[in-house]
């Protein structure tokens, strides 16, 4: 495959799950602004289609481990880093969820952008250019029921964004964060179940696609690098978020 031609002042990007959903979505859109793309992700067949869909290069990896990661950020110049891979084993009320549910979330979806961002820093520090970008959820901002263990992980990462971005003043680093509400993917398939997944959220709603997502890292990362787009809430038109609510108390 014939690459495009870049014009913007990254070179390479680096993308976490990305056989799938929003992450193959993000890379097909980074590899048509010219950009390498490393994409990254634990299922081997899948990272295989997606080479063959655009020129990319893959790295079969599970993110409970990101220590296979640092030899790539110390061979390349990764310019630009989507931390967009997630897990949510089910949702339920916390207290009845395996404990084995938290590591997991923890492992994926806070430690293991933690430890890649701290290994991208490395190098954008030194050139003084870079955009680190991080897949958070509405869940990180608003209470949704069934869900404290992945609302807690994604909070984390909200929190971890605007942190950074003080640390990284006069650093030439940009950092955003995006923040979706229901986007159609395999994500809550996984959780819920395909046909409970497609009855509960899918089937009668018009949710935001993957693409959409895509379209909003591409004009942030190529705005001029002194405009940082620092977060991003984007909401399909008929969900919000909020609400409350009230039960009866049961002794």
């Amino acid at each position: 495959m014939s690459r495009i031609t870049n014009s913007l002042p990254y070179q390479s990007a680096v993308v976490t799950g990305a056989s799938s959903g929003i992450g193959r979505a993000v890379t097909r859109r980074l590899v048509g602004e010219g950009l390498r793309v490393h994409a990254i992700d634990r299922d081997a067949e899948q990272l295989k289609s997606l080479a063959r869909e655009c020129d990319v290069e893959t790295t079969v990896i599970d993110l409970q481990d990101t220590t296979r990661l640092a030899e790539l950020f110390m061979r390349e110049e990764i310019d630009v880093v989507v931390n967009n891979a997630g897990v949510l084993p089910g949702t339920g009320k916390f207290g009845e969820r395996p404990e084995t549910d938290i590591d997991l979330m923890l492992d994926i979806n806070l430690r293991a952008p933690l430890h890649i961002a701290h290994m991208a820093l490395q190098g954008m520090l030194e050139r003084k250019r870079g955009h680190l970008f991080f897949v958070g959820s509405s869940a990180g901002r608003y209470p949704h029921p069934n869900c404290a263990g992945y609302s807690a992980t994604k909070a984390g990462i909200s929190m971890f964004c605007d942190a950074l971005r003080c640390d990284l003043l006069g650093s030439g680093v940009r950092v955003t964060e995006i923040a979706p509400g229901r986007v159609q993917t395999h994500f809550y398939r996984t959780a819920l179940g395909d046909t409970t997944a497609k009855e509960k959220l899918y089937d009668g709603y018009r949710s935001i696609q993957p693409e959409h997502i895509a379209e909003l890292i591409g004009r942030a990362m190529t705005l001029p690098d002194y405009v940082d787009v620092s977060r991003i809430e984007v909401f399909p038109t008929d969900q919000a978020a909020g609400g409350s609510q009230i039960v009866s108390y049961e002794q």
